[in-house]
């Protein structure tokens, strides 16, 4: 009988490997040409360590955008338990800008991934619609969210906000233009 269920980490080797995910993020973000030892070393760890959890840099990049999705994604649930469904909506769409923001800093990165064949992209829109769909629910339960509202469109109307706010300096505008689309998804 073999265990084909992935062994859960020791708490440092988490630590190590959460480390090295937040700094790779930082890090292609910054520059996507980033060395993994540079990255290895601004996280306090060995290479080895880093290729233990990431055999290559594909791998990494993978992980780390796969990381910052999930992390967007749970976000819903926290929100949605401690605050009113309408400022949960809002402000889950605060931390969709924020992940798109961190989505687009690393997209060289990201399309290196492409190129060699990974598709870091395969799940994002379900896990997405999973995460929003409930948040909205609930507002439409609350009356304080339209009840015609499709969860795709919300998330196409984000990625536009994103677009239209451009650079992570303009989150003023990002945050406005999502005060505009809330209150579009508010009943008439």
């Amino acid at each position: 009988m073999s265990d084909t269920a992935p062994r859960a980490l020791r708490a440092d080797a988490r630590r190590n490997r959460d480390r090295l995910l937040a700094t790779a993020v930082a890090a292609f973000s910054a520059d996507p040409d980033t060395t993994l030892d540079a990255i290895a070393k601004e996280a306090g760890v060995g290479i080895g360590t880093l290729y233990r959890h990431f055999p290559t840099r594909e791998a990494l990049v993978e992980a780390a955008y796969r990381n910052e999705l999930g992390r967007l994604c749970d976000a819903a649930t926290e929100l949605g338990a401690t605050l009113p469904p309408d400022r949960a909506v809002r402000a889950w769409m605060d931390r969709f800008t924020d992940y798109l923001t961190t989505k687009r800093g690393m997209a060289t990165a990201l399309r290196a991934v492409i190129a060699s064949g990974g598709d870091p992209y395969a799940e994002s829109r379900a896990r997405m619609v999973a995460a929003i769909s409930p948040l909205l629910k609930t507002g439409v339960e609350a009356g304080t969210i339209r009840a015609d509202v499709d969860p795709v469109d919300v998330l196409v109307a984000l990625n536009g906000v994103s677009l239209a706010a451009g650079a992570p300096e303009q989150r003023d505008r990002a945050g406005r233009l999502l005060d505009l689309l809330m209150d579009g998804l508010r009943p008439r």
